[in-house]
C-alpha cells in the first residue's frame, strides 16, 4: 500500500526527533500533523512515496492550503518539518530535499494592542486595603511601569528592587539581565505590598518571591491573568485586558512622548530593535488620528461636492 511508505518513514522520522532532539510530545504532535497533511496531499496528486515529490509539489501544496486560510506563519512552521524531515532522509540515503529554498507567503503585520492613557491610569485604580488589592495595585503598577513580560514580574526576587536607585533588575529572554526604572506610583504601591507581607507574615510566605498567592507561594502566571481579566471588567475598561497588553501600552505611551526608539528597545529588553520598531507604527496610526481631526484641511471634500 503507497500510503504506508510515507506513514512508516514519518514514524522513524519522528522516533529519532524524540530520541535524539528529545523534542516535546506538543512539538512532535506539530510535526506529525504537518508531515501528514503534506502527505495526503501528494498521495492525491499521485506521488506515493517521499522521494518522489519535488519543489513543484511543495509549491502547490503551500499555495493550496494558503488559499485555504492558513496563515504564513503556521506555514513557515509546517515548512520547516518538511525541511527536517527530508534531511532526516537525506541522512539516510534519500538524494534531494525537494522544500530548500521555498518560502511561506507572508503575513500581514498585525499591530499589538494597546490601552490608552486614560484607559490605563483607570485600570491602576484598584480599591480597597486588603492582601489582594494592595498585592493588585503593586502587580498592575509595576507592569505598566516598567513594561515587563508576565514571566520577569512573577520570577522577581526582593532583592531584585533597589529602592534606592529606583531601579528593578529584570531576568528576561535567554537569561538576559537588565534594569529598569520604576515610576513614583508603583515604587509606593511595591512599598505598601512588602509592608503588608512584613506585617502580616506568619512564616507561609515564600521569603524570596516579591508576589505571592494568597496561600503564600510563588503567584502562578493564571493568577495574574485572571486578576488582571477580573480588574479589567469591574473598572469597565470594556476589553479584556492580558499583562502583554500592559507592556505593549508602557511601550507605545513611553516611544510617544519620548521619541528615543533606542531607550525603549532597551528598557523592553529587545535583542533586536526591528522588532521594538512595531511601536512606531502605533505611534503613527495616533498622529494620524490627531491630524485627521485637527488639521483644516485633513478632510477633504468629495470629487462631486459643490465647491463654494
Amino acid at each position: 500500500m503507497p500510503a504506508a511508505d510515507w506513514q512508516f518513514t514519518i514514524d522513524a522520522f519522528l522516533d529519532e526527533l524524540k530520541i535524539v532532539r528529545q523534542l516535546s510530545v506538543h512539538t512532535l504532535s506539530s510535526y506529525r500533523r504537518d508531515l501528514e497533511k503534506f502527505s495526503s496531499y501528494c498521495l492525491n496528486q499521485g506521488v506515493e512515496q517521499p522521494d518522489q515529490a519535488h519543489a513543484a509539489d511543495v509549491r502547490h501544496w503551500v499555495s493550496a492550503a494558503h488559499r485555504q486560510g492558513l496563515s504564513g506563519k503556521s506555514l513557515q512552521r509546517s515548512l520547516s518539518a518538511l525541511r527536517s524531515f527530508y534531511q532526516y532522509r537525506v541522512r539516510n540515503g534519500s538524494t534531494h530535499n525537494p522544500a530548500i529554498g521555498i518560502r511561506a507567503p507572508k503575513s500581514a503585520k498585525k499591530l499589538p494592542k494597546t490601552l490608552d492613557v486614560d484607559h490605563s491610569q483607570k485600570l491602576l485604580e484598584i480599591k480597597g486595603d486588603d492582601e489582594l488589592a494592595v498585592r493588585d495595585r503593586a502587580i498592575l503598577e509595576l507592569f505598566y511601569s516598567c513594561g515587563l513580560r508576565l514571566a520577569e514580574l512573577i520570577a522577581l526576587n526582593r532583592d531584585d528592587i533597589d529602592f534606592h536607585e529606583q531601579v528593578v533588575s529584570a531576568t528576561g529572554k535567554g537569561n538576559k539581565q537588565r534594569r529598569v526604572p520604576i515610576g513614583s506610583y508603583a515604587i509606593k504601591a511595591l512599598t505598601a505590598w512588602l509592608h503588608y507581607r512584613d506585617k502580616h507574615d506568619s512564616g507561609k510566605y515564600d521569603p524570596s518571591a516579591v508576589f505571592v498567592s494568597s496561600r503564600g507561594s510563588r503567584i502562578s502566571p493564571r493568577t495574574i491573568q485572571a486578576r488582571l481579566k477580573k480588574h479589567s471588567a469591574e473598572q469597565g475598561i470594556g476589553q479584556n485586558v492580558h499583562p502583554h497588553m500592559l507592556r505593549h501600552s508602557f511601550a507605545s505611551h513611553l516611544l510617544e512622548s519620548s521619541g528615543d526608539l533606542r531607550a525603549v528597545q532597551e528598557m523592553l529588553g529587545h535583542a533586536n530593535i526591528s522588532t521594538t520598531q512595531i511601536y512606531t507604527h502605533l505611534d503613527f496610526q495616533h498622529l494620524a488620528k490627531v491630524y485627521d481631526k485637527a488639521h483644516p484641511r485633513a478632510n477633504k471634500k468629495k470629487p462631486n461636492e459643490a465647491t463654494d
